[in-house]
């Protein structure tokens, strides 16, 4: 039986007109809420990964659990199905397990806090917010195994409960979860900032709808969920065909051997609604880059994506919801069945969010963006240093941003809403590293008339002993390119031993034994091109070759002749640009690097690193959860 909300006054809310000033000063009073959310957590945190990176999201939600304003999407209403029970004024609700909250959050770091707003007896709406949590126990520092075969080896799975129970906290439960953490002392002060955050969200709103009435408040978050249902219902009819679109693109590797995984995707409208199926998509990794997709989330996704592409103004919510459909298969890796490992799913996460943009952008090819989001790279370091202390960094980095039609990707970036990068001096200050490099890398971005933003390198001298993880993707396989425009360069990952020796090491690994004086070259792909490079101007490839973003044999591949100063040579340029238009045939939407085996040839020969076996999906029945 779902939840259910017991609330002392049981009179309903009344719909009323609300006038466009009223509705505009209630919509930036909650966005400003949405803000202090984040501020109040950001303030309180001990972990980099939350306070300094913003690996965190919150929400404010309508009585029904429809996000007014936020960054994630809602995903109240999959919770109030799988909930069994009832929620009364001062309760608070924490889970961190996926399969128990209908995929609210997607592995076991997320720390997810909902909170229902009352009003003198009344569900006045919600608050939500969760945070990536640095270390909760399992195999290894991080809990976020690469070898994991099923949900177990990964933490401890919390299913939803009242963390306060009618404002009073439950210190034996969060007792538990502290224990079972390698970092209880930040995991504490994180959480405690999460909870905070959802009370300042709740003395916020009520501070509004005593300003202009209940009724008023009730109607406007309604009014703000109408208003985006409009503007999405005239993109949707703008630019989703009723055509089927299809696209695939894949995850390199499972870290444990296999790969590519596919990721398959159709679109087409029909009437109003557009309707995604996943139906192709590969069946679930034995392996932990399973993604747990919540079909509200992935709507979430599409809106932020098109919302961002056609028109920023538009207020981000969950009032579309019902124009769009989505069809996951059970049992694929994208819907794995319990008790899949899911620890690393972020690479499937961010391949998501190349193949909105390669489905999206077929109706609408002028506004087709290339691939870049591509990953969220993780570094994780840690042991005992000479003190006996315990250090343990979780930090993530930035690849590339994808060509866009308005202009290039920008060089080492987080696509992810709100993400930044950890400060090299913070790094330095807490932990044993020296951060020797930090750097875009030449050429990584894909060629187009907008460029790709470059990958990063980042050298890390470690001044410990200890070990690390690694995390990444877009080694094998490359960030697209459209419309004429180039793939980005793939990452890698190389470990410079003290003693001068050298190793190649693979995208996904798990403690890697590293000694005082090692150095890490941490390098991550580039974006992808959008539009023929050889209709960039010369002048713009000059000015990158003389910025070090591009070098003088790259600004070859946009056809431009130049020195190193940047300073063109227009003849030699005109020559070169018509004998590579007489060489290529005709300009493709899409350019992947080749097919999957040319890919993998491609790969052994540049690096010697052995390509992935093919997934061996038959062997173990479709998944590890099969047993």
């Amino acid at each position: 039986m779902p939840s259910r909300i017991e609330q002392t006054n049981s009179t309903p809310f009344r719909k009323v007109d609300v006038d466009p000033v009223t509705l505009d000063i209630i919509e930036n009073a909650l966005r400003n809420a949405r803000e202090e959310m984040d501020a109040t957590l950001f303030r309180t945190a001990m972990s980099p990964g939350i306070r300094e990176q913003g690996d965190a999201f919150p929400m404010i939600a309508n009585v029904e659990g429809k996000m007014v304003v936020g960054q994630f999407g809602s995903f109240i209403h999959g919770f109030m199905q799988a909930y069994d029970g009832v929620l009364e004024e001062g309760d608070m609700i924490f889970t961190n397990d996926p399969y128990s909250c209908g995929a609210a959050v997607s592995h076991l770091n997320d720390w997810l806090v909902l909170k229902p707003i009352f009003k003198d007896g009344r569900h006045l709406c919600w608050a939500a917010h969760f945070g990536h949590m640095t270390d909760i126990g399992g195999k290894v520092p991080g809990s976020l195994p690469i070898d994991a075969q099923d949900i177990f080896e990964e933490g401890v799975a919390v299913p939803p409960v009242k963390i306060l129970r009618k404002g009073e906290l439950q210190e034996d439960i969060l007792a538990i979860l502290l224990r079972n953490s390698r970092m209880p002392h930040w995991n504490k002060g994180d959480f405690n900032g999460v909870m905070a955050a959802c009370n300042m969200a709740e003395r916020r709103c009520i501070e509004i709808a005593e300003r202009f009435g209940d009724d008023v408040f009730y109607s406007a978050m309604a009014d703000l969920l109408d208003r985006n249902r409009r503007a999405m219902h005239h993109l949707i009819q703008e630019t989703v065909p009723e055509t089927r679109q299809v696209f695939e693109d894949y995850i390199c590797d499972d870290g444990i051997g296999m790969g590519p995984y596919k990721i398959r995707c159709s679109m087409w409208r029909e009437g109003e609604k557009v309707i995604f199926d996943f139906e192709g998509t590969d069946p679930q990794s034995s392996g932990s880059i399973n993604f747990l997709l919540n079909e509200e989330m992935f709507k979430m996704f599409c809106g932020t994506f098109m919302i961002s592409v056609f028109d920023p103004q538009i207020l981000f919510n969950d009032g579309f919801y019902d124009l769009m459909e989505v069809r996951i298969p059970e049992g694929c890796l994208l819907k794995p069945r319990r008790p899949a490992a899911l620890s690393c799913r972020t690479h499937a996460l961010g391949r998501i969010f190349d193949v909105i943009s390669g489905l999206l952008g077929q109706g609408s090819p002028d506004f087709l963006c290339a691939a870049g989001f591509s990953d969220s790279p993780h570094l994780m370091y840690s042991g005992y240093d000479r003190n006996g202390e315990w250090y343990q960094l979780f930090q993530i980095g930035f690849g590339g941003i994808p060509g866009r039609p308005m202009g290039d990707g920008p060089d080492g970036h987080s696509l992810w809403p709100g993400f930044t990068n950890v400060p090299n001096e913070y790094i330095e200050a807490y932990f044993p590293l020296r951060i020797e490099t930090y750097e875009t890398i030449a050429d990584s971005g894909g060629p187009g008339r907008n460029r790709g933003g470059n990958g990063i390198r980042m050298a890390y001298r470690f001044l410990e002993d200890g070990q690390i993880s690694i995390h990444d993707d877009r080694w094998l396989t490359y960030p697209w390119g459209v419309n004429g425009g180039l793939p980005g360069g793939r990452g890698n990952k190389l470990l410079r031993r003290v003693d001068g020796s050298e190793e190649l090491l693979p995208s996904k690994c798990d403690r890697i034994t590293v000694k005082e004086g090692d150095l890490l070259f941490f390098n991550t792909w580039g974006g992808g091109g959008a539009g023929d490079p050889l209709e960039r101007e010369p002048e713009r490839v000059g000015r990158d070759v003389a910025r070090g973003l591009v070098t003088e044999q790259g600004a070859r591949r946009y056809g431009v002749v130049c020195d190193a100063a940047g300073r063109v040579d227009d003849e030699a340029t005109a020559r070169l640009r018509d004998e590579l238009r007489g060489q290529r045939g005709e300009i493709a939407l899409f350019d992947q690097g080749g097919d999957i085996e040319a890919i993998k040839a491609r790969c052994l020969e540049e690096t010697g690193l052995e390509p992935p076996r093919t997934p061996e999906f038959a062997r173990r029945g479709a998944g590890v959860a099969l047993r």
